[in-house]
């Protein structure tokens, strides 16, 4: 069986980043690994959809034999939850491997091939090493400990492979968390210990941190980690994240 990675990007009001992820991910890969680049948008205020409409169109249609830099792309309308976007996106994928990816985040060279070459040796998820674009001393330490397999240094940020199979297996992304959702996927991977952490950089836009201030946010993450720890709701998480970060 030949791989194939479905990249699988939720969109919301990021008419700031996405065109220049698109671009990104068409030049630093190969079309051979790709299924193809599905964006799931839940509901945009802004021009994002049509800046990736734009983008579709102005991209050469699929052929049987595609250039290096020809993918296909597909923009989506999902109901608002990145959960629900990213599950919506997973149902329309054609490949074997989803890479979920979030709008303002930037995969190393050749993300791809270093995706497929983990699969192919049986690592079945995982995700790559974390660089913010911000070089606050807190931040560069953030993203240094991404390289360690421990799970309190995991997060969304640092993008996500897994199998198709393995990600129905688990049953998707929970619908029920609005926030949270991708450290309820993460969680499970560790506990069937199948997760492994690419020793390649993804970078990755730091602009919460500078909207809220670095120890501000990272206080109220580190609350709402310790809150699900506790035993907090879906509900609980959704409306601290509200009322201090959204």
């Amino acid at each position: 069986m030949t791989n194939s990675i479905s990249i699988i990007i939720p969109m919301l009001n990021e008419a700031e980043n996405i065109v220049s992820v698109l671009k990104h991910l068409i030049i630093n890969s190969s079309s051979k690994n790709s299924a193809e680049i599905i964006i799931v948008d839940g509901g945009s205020s802004d021009n994002s959809q049509e800046l990736v409409m734009a983008f579709i169109s102005s991209r050469p249609q699929i052929t049987k034999k595609p250039s290096s830099n020809n993918k296909k792309l597909i923009l989506l309308n999902s109901e608002k939850g990145r959960a629900k976007q990213m599950n919506l996106g997973a149902k329309q994928a054609t490949g074997n491997i989803l890479y979920f990816l979030h709008a303002d985040s930037f995969p190393p060279k050749h993300f791809d091939d270093l995706i497929i070459n983990e699969v192919s040796k049986g690592n079945l998820a995982g995700c790559f090493r974390l660089q913010f674009n911000n070089n606050h001393w807190w931040l560069r330490l953030a993203g240094w400990l991404t390289q360690f397999s421990w799970r309190a240094c995991r997060g969304g940020d640092q993008s996500q492979f897994i199998t198709k199979k393995l990600f129905y297996e688990i049953g998707g992304f929970s619908e029920e968390y609005v926030i949270y959702e991708d450290n309820i996927l993460i969680n499970e991977l560790y506990s069937r210990k199948q997760f492994v952490v690419i020793p390649y950089k993804i970078k990755t836009s730091a602009r919460l941190y500078e909207r809220h201030g670095i120890w501000t946010l990272q206080y109220h993450f580190w609350t709402i980690y310790v809150k699900k720890w506790l035993g907090a709701s879906p509900d609980v998480l959704y409306k601290y994240y509200q009322n201090h970060i959204s």
